[in-house]
C-alpha cells in the first residue's frame, strides 16, 4: 500500500468538498453472508480511507442469526482480520466500528421491519443521517420482491424529503418472463429511479474507461465503425470451477449466469452511439438501443451461431481437475453448460456486417476478461513486390482482468536494408501509470448509489432486452434432444468454439497470438 494511503487523519478522514457522499444509512440484508464479508464491508472501508463517506454514515446489518450490535461488530472485525489484518490498524476502523448496528429477523416477517424501522430511527437520532438510506439486498433472488414489499409496507421506502434507494444483486430473473415479472413486482413498491440493479463488472476501471477511450480521444471514435473494424471479441474466462456453488450453478449455467448481464453490458458500452451527455439516462438510452439492435438468432441457426460445452476432467499446472459432474452438489447426469460462445450481429448503420463474438466459461486455460477490437487488414498492393508475405491487422485489446489496461498492435519496419514488417505492441496497465488502488469493484457502485448516479446500474428495459437476446437460444437448448459437448478442464473450451470463428476465417485472440509468436523469425536474407 502506498504511503499516501496510510497517511490519514486520526479517527476520520473528512470527505473532499463536493465529492464526499451525503449523510446516509446503509441497510444491508444478508449481512452475515459471503458477499458482505468478501466485498461489501471491505469496499466500505476503502471508501472511508479515501474520505468519501460522510462523517455520520452508518450501517445496519439484517440477517436471521440472533446477534447484538456488539456481536455483529466483532464478527465484522474478525472477517476483516482474515482478509487483511492491516485494515484494523487504521483509525478509520475505530470510526467505522462505532457506526455498525444489527437487526435480527426473518426477511418475510413484518416484525423484522418494525424492528428495523426502530433501529433506523435510533441511528438517525444518534448520527444525524438526515433519514437518507439505501437498502442493499445481498440475498437469494427469491427474497428480492419479498423484501421490497415488506419495506414498502413498513413505510421505509417513502422519501418525504430524503432519499430511499434499493440495490439489487443479480440474477435479475432466469429468463425474459421472470425478469418482466420481477420488474413489475419491484415497481409496485419502488419507482424505477429508486432501483439500482448492480453489476460489479461495471465497477472495474477498464470498463469505465471504455467511454473515456472512445469519446475523449479523437483518434478512436472516427474509426469506431464497420468501415474500419473487422470484428469484436469479448472473452470472460475463468480458471476456477463451480467450487461450492454447484447447487446454484446447475440451475443457471453459463448462458444465464453471464451473458444477459455482464457480457451485454460490455457489448453495449463498446457499441453504443455517443450520448448527448453523460447524464445516467442518456447513456443507458444508448445502451438499450444497442441491445435492441442485436438480431435474435433464429432457432434453425442456433446450432451454427451458439456453442455450449461442459468441462470434463483435465489438468493445469500439474494439477488434476475434476469434471463438472464430479463437483459437489452437481447431478451426475447434468446437462448444464459451463461454457458459451456466441456470434451476434447488430442491425444498425454503424455495425452492419461486423460480427461480435462472445465467449465465457469455467475451468478454462487462463483467467482473463478482455475485449478485442480487430481492425480490417490494409490493402496489400504496396507490398506485393517486397518479401512481405502477409500483413497483420491492427488490434486494440482492453484488458479488464486480471491486469487492467489496454494494448494496441500495429506494424513497423524491421531495421535493415530490406523491407520487412514486424509487429509492435504498445500497452499500458493502470497499476504502472496510476498506481494500484484498493478495489473490490463495488466501491464506485455503492458510492454512486449514495450520490444518486445510476449510470453504471441496469435499468428495467436493459435487463429485459438482455434476456430477450438469449431467449431463442434457451428455447433450443432446453429441448431434451440438445447435446452438450465436453471440453477438458484447463483448455480453451470445446472444439466447436474454435470452429465458430474458423468458418468465418477468423480466430480467437489467443490462437492468433500464439501463431504470431511461433512465426516470428529474423528478416529474410
Amino acid at each position: 500500500m502506498s504511503d499516501h494511503t496510510e497517511s490519514i487523519m486520526p479517527d476520520y478522514v473528512d470527505p473532499t468538498p463536493d465529492v464526499g457522499a451525503p449523510s446516509c444509512t446503509m441497510v444491508l440484508f444478508g449481512a452475515t453472508g459471503d458477499l458482505t464479508k468478501r466485498k461489501l464491508v471491505p469496499s466500505l472501508m476503502n471508501l472511508a480511507k479515501d474520505g468519501l463517506l460522510d462523517a455520520q454514515f452508518a450501517v445496519i446489518g439484517v440477517a436471521i442469526q440472533p446477534m447484538s450490535d456488539d456481536e455483529f461488530r466483532k464478527k465484522i472485525e474478525t472477517d476483516l482480520a482474515e482478509l487483511d489484518p492491516d485494515v484494523l490498524n487504521f483509525d478509520n476502523w475505530k470510526w467505522f466500528k462505532k457506526r455498525i448496528y444489527y437487526v435480527s429477523g426473518d426477511f418475510a416477517d413484518p416484525k423484522t421491519y418494525a424492528a428495523l424501522k426502530a433501529k433506523m430511527e435510533e441511528v438517525d437520532a444518534k448520527h444525524q443521517c438526515k433519514r437518507n438510506a439505501f437498502f442493499y439486498l445481498a440475498t437469494a433472488p427469491s427474497f428480492f420482491s419479498k423484501v421490497t414489499d415488506r419495506l414498502g409496507e413498513a413505510g421505509l421506502t417513502q422519501e418525504n424529503g430524503c432519499f430511499r434507494r434499493v440495490i439489487i444483486e443479480k440474477p435479475f430473473g432466469y429468463d425474459l418472463a421472470s425478469a418482466r415479472s420481477l420488474n413489475a413486482e419491484l415497481r409496485k413498491t419502488l419507482r424505477e429511479d429508486q432501483i439500482y440493479r448492480i453489476d460489479h463488472y461495471l465497477g472495474k476501471e477498464t470498463v469505465q474507461n471504455i467511454m473515456v477511450l472512445r469519446f475523449a480521444n479523437a483518434i478512436f471514435e472516427p474509426i469506431w465503425n464497420s468501415n474500419f473494424i473487422d470484428h469484436v471479441q469479448i472473452t470472460v474466462a475463468e480458471t476456477v470451477g463451480v467450487e461450492h456453488r454447484g447447487g446454484y450453478y446447475d440451475t443457471a449455467g453459463a448462458l444465464r449466469d453471464m451473458v444477459p448481464n455482464h457480457m451485454m453490458q460490455l457489448l453495449s458500452l463498446i457499441a453504443m452511439e455517443p450520448p448527448i451527455s453523460f447524464a445516467p439516462d442518456e447513456i443507458r438510452d444508448e445502451q438499450v438501443k444497442i441491445l435492441r439492435a442485436i438480431a435474435p438468432i433464429p432457432a434453425d441457426q442456433v446450432a451454427h451461431r451458439a456453442v455450449r460445452g461442459q468441462y470434463g476432467a483435465g489438468g493445469a499446472h500439474g494439477q488434476f481437475l475434476p469434471a463438472y459432474r464430479d463437483e459437489p452438489q452437481v447431478p451426475k447426469n447434468s446437462s448444464t453448460e459451463t461454457f458459451v460462445a456466441l456470434k451476434l450481429a447488430l442491425d444498425n448503420w454503424r455495425w452492419a456486417g461486423v460480427p461480435f463474438y462472445l465467449r465465457t466459461g469455467k475451468r478454462l486455460k487462463e483467467r482473463v476478461t478482455q475485449i478485442v477490437i480487430q481492425f480490417k487488414k490494409p490493402p496489400f498492393l504496396l507490398f506485393r513486390k517486397t518479401r512481405i508475405d502477409n500483413l497483420l491487422p491492427n488490434q486494440l485489446v482492453l484488458n479488464i482482468q486480471p491486469d487492467e489496461g489496454l494494448s494496441l498492435r500495429f506494424g513497423a519496419k524491421v531495421p535493415g536494408t530490406i523491407m520487412n514488417i514486424g509487429t509492435v505492441k504498445m500497452s499500458f496497465e493502470y497499476e504502472d501509470y496510476f498506481h494500484k488502488q484498493r478495489s473490490t469493484g463495488y466501491e464506485r457502485l455503492m458510492y454512486d448509489c449514495m450520490l444518486g448516479d445510476a449510470t453504471l446500474f441496469q435499468r428495467a428495459d436493459m435487463v429485459e432486452a438482455g434476456w430477450a437476446i438469449i431467449e431463442p437460444i434457451q428455447e433450443v437448448w432446453n429441448k431434451p434432444s440438445a447435446k452438450v459437448p465436453t471440453y477438458s478442464a484447463g483448455s480453451w473450451g470445446p472444439a466447436e468454439a474454435t470452429a465458430l470463428l474458423a468458418r468465418d476465417n477468423r480466430e480467437w485472440n489467443e490462437i492468433s497470438e500464439t501463431k504470431r509468436m511461433q512465426t516470428v523469425a529474423p528478416p529474410k536474407k
